[in-house]
């Protein structure tokens, strides 16, 4: 059965990036919240590659300012969470704990392409997941790629083990901030039926 309308309001069709915030905190419940409704969203044999490193103070998200454009850093100061979302290379350690089937550890480590493809599109849909579970819990996000992820990557990650993917600014839109919605690219323009 469908989802209501006033859901699929709330997930899509009123739901907009947030380009500022008002001063109201977000509950670490909340963002455990988030996270286990987005972890339920399907990824290949259940690879679950995307890690979450969540920036709740001052101090931490400084320490991302650098690597953001000159555009994304009064959103993200004033945003009560800077996520960074993750990929883990080695997501394939935790495959006997969420597959079903033996080997699947062995078939992705000795398989570097496969395991470097599964992890970015994994990776990258967990975030977009994310994004709609925090919608749902009545979020507000400002996803950005306006970030140079080596910097990321070097202050946050110096293993390499996890590579940043994306940032999203989350908590309560100030909607004095809003810009107007863009246009979307037609059915007919974005899609084919053969």
């Amino acid at each position: 059965m469908p989802i209501s309308d006033a859901s699929l309001d709330q997930l899509f069709r009123h739901a907009r990036t947030a380009n500022g915030f008002i001063d109201k905190p977000v509950a670490p419940e909340v963002l455990r919240q988030v996270y286990e409704l987005a972890a339920m969203a399907p990824t290949s044999m259940n690879t679950q590659p995307t890690r979450y490193v969540f920036l709740t103070t001052a101090a931490a998200k400084e320490r991302v300012i650098p690597a953001l454009s000159p555009t994304n850093v009064d959103k993200t100061r004033s945003a009560p969470v800077c996520v960074i979302v993750a990929t883990d290379t080695r997501f394939f350690e935790h495959m006997p704990q969420i597959w079903h089937n033996p080997g699947a550890k062995e078939m992705f480590e000795g398989n570097v392409p496969m395991a470097t493809g599964t992890a970015t599109r994994n990776g990258t849909m967990g975030g977009a997941y994310f994004i709609l579970a925090a919608r749902a819990l009545d979020l507000d996000c400002g996803p950005m790629s306006g970030v140079d992820l080596a910097k990321v990557n070097a202050e946050f990650f110096p293993d390499g083990r996890y590579q940043a993917n994306f940032l999203i600014n989350l908590g309560y839109m100030d909607k004095s901030k809003l810009f107007n919605r863009t246009p979307r690219l037609s059915f007919a323009q974005a899609g084919q039926v053969l």
